[in-house]
């Protein structure tokens, strides 16, 4: 491993993934690993057999990304998402505006530090992810993230139109900076996977005047006990507000709220 490789792995292993595996699963799961590292295929082909090395899990993500994107096709407005970590999610619903609205604008915002929580609340609970610094990316990483979205885009139909932005920095201070900066914004699409009470709570107010009817709030810690503090937020910003409430089809712990 040399020194690049370390200061990433360290950095971005910090913590201890949260799992539900099985030591079995685990040890499988490094089977898959080692098949991976000595694949008998160039990288082109890689790129398109992906499905090769992709466990149910992840492919269950892929589908339920594309299940909320079928939700809002149709809807006007943008899709922001609070907390994007490595970006996987913006890239994804990029492609699928490919697909479903090849000459639609629809924007995508990510907003995320890309160095791990600055701070927790006393409304959090505390684990080896909900920490200061948990689930921080490699140093440098948002200016890598930002060249894969530009090479999504320009081989895209109307290349020329950029519709994927990073908002990096402390969301308590971006998110209202944003919102207050682009009044004029519909949101169609609003992904939360912040974990933490207060992100959630500025982030909750500030999308709330921008909402209308059948706008989509997704959270991904809904009703979660060792997560509390962005249901906490979002029943304090909503109280009161009318939506329709269902769970994914793909991910049942991921809770949709559609305003009415």
């Amino acid at each position: 491993m040399d020194k690049t490789t370390d200061e990433t792995h360290n950095r971005t292993q910090n913590y201890q993934r949260e799992t539900t595996a099985t030591e079995k699963q685990i040890t499988d799961r490094q089977y898959l690993y080692d098949l991976f590292e000595t694949r008998p295929m160039d990288t082109d082909q890689l790129l398109i057999n992906l499905g090769l090395y992709m466990r149910s899990s992840a492919l269950t993500k892929i589908l339920f990304l594309n299940e909320m994107y079928r939700m809002i096709k149709n809807q006007p407005g943008i899709i922001v998402e609070f907390g994007s970590w490595w970006g996987q999610n913006l890239i994804v619903f990029e492609n699928l505006r490919a697909i479903y609205e090849p000459w639609e604008q629809r924007r995508v915002i990510g907003f995320d530090t890309f160095e791990g929580y600055k701070s927790i609340s006393d409304k959090d609970i505390r684990s080896n992810t909900i920490k200061e610094g948990g689930y921080a990316v490699s140093e440098g990483y948002a200016d890598y993230l930002r060249k894969l979205i530009d090479w999504h885009e320009k081989n895209s139909v109307s290349s020329n139109v950029n519709r994927v932005q990073l908002v990096q920095g402390n969301i308590l201070e971006t998110v209202p900076k944003f919102f207050k900066e682009n009044k004029g914004i519909v949101i169609a699409l609003a992904y939360f996977d912040l974990a933490l009470y207060e992100p959630s709570k500025i982030a909750f107010e500030a999308i709330r005047p921008h909402l209308l009817p059948e706008s989509v709030i997704m959270l991904d810690e809904c009703n979660h006990k060792d997560f509390p503090g962005e249901t906490i937020a979002f029943k304090e910003v909503f109280a009161g507000t009318s939506f329709f409430v269902k769970k994914s089809e793909f991910m049942p712990g991921r809770t949709y709220f559609t305003m009415k």
